[in-house]
């Protein structure tokens, strides 16, 4: 039966262990079905879930052209890794813990999401090149980004893939004349110091906690 211990007792404490079971027989899969990889290979943006080897979790995101992520089999999906911040939170939780949880949300169509939770691992580019069944559409994303090369790839070996329902997807329209700046390194269109964070107090660099500094410390 699908689904963690705690799912399970907490099924039986608050009665809906029928209705979860339902939603088990009915709409969750070991795999991605036919209308799933074409689901996924459409999406422009992902949330990717992961958690270190104690726990502590982190909810990240990723974006790019259609199909960024990349549907190697039923079993079997990828997504790049571009040059970033350089703090590698998810690819460090996923070198402790390959368990991540993927969710896909459709918000300028059918407002419909679909969850995938597998096993993640950490790829150069010459390991996925490597791969006899790789798609030609791979090798194509390996020059996305105006022909900016992933840095490394996350693999994820499917172990359930499921709806997640439009009861409360927010329906958006999709501006079509913003230009995005997929892979840029310009401070300004990345956002800058958007939050005002840059000049706030941080214990690992003074010891003095964030809420314990004057307020005109904190934020400027």
């Amino acid at each position: 039966m699908p689904g963690s211990t705690g799912e399970h007792l907490l099924q039986e404490r608050y009665g809906t262990t029928a209705r979860a079971r339902g939603f088990y027989n009915h709409q969750m899969l070991d795999h991605l079905n036919d209308h799933m990889r074409e689901f996924v290979a459409r999406m422009e943006m992902v949330f990717v879930a992961t958690s270190d080897g104690a726990g502590e979790a982190d909810c990240s995101f990723r974006a790019g052209p259609p199909g960024f992520v990349c549907v190697l089999d039923d079993t079997t999906l990828a997504y790049p890794e571009y040059r970033g911040n350089g703090v590698m939170a998810s690819l460090g939780n996923i070198a402790e813990n390959g368990h991540i949880g993927l969710l896909f949300i459709d918000f300028c169509g059918d407002a419909i999401g679909l969850h995938v939770n597998g096993r993640a691992s950490i790829l150069d580019n010459d390991q996925l090149l490597a791969r006899p069944d790789l798609p030609d559409s791979v090798l194509d994303g390996l020059l996305q980004d105006g022909g900016r090369r992933p840095e490394r790839w996350v693999a994820i070996d499917v172990v359930e893939a499921y709806i997640h329902c439009s009861k409360h997807i927010p329906q958006m329209v999709k501006r079509s004349e913003v230009r995005q700046a997929w892979g840029t390194d310009d401070v300004v269109r990345k956002g800058g110091d958007y939050f005002k964070a840059k000049h706030s107090s941080r214990p690992w660099v003074d010891g003095v906690p964030a809420g314990d500094a004057p307020a005109g410390q904190r934020s400027h």
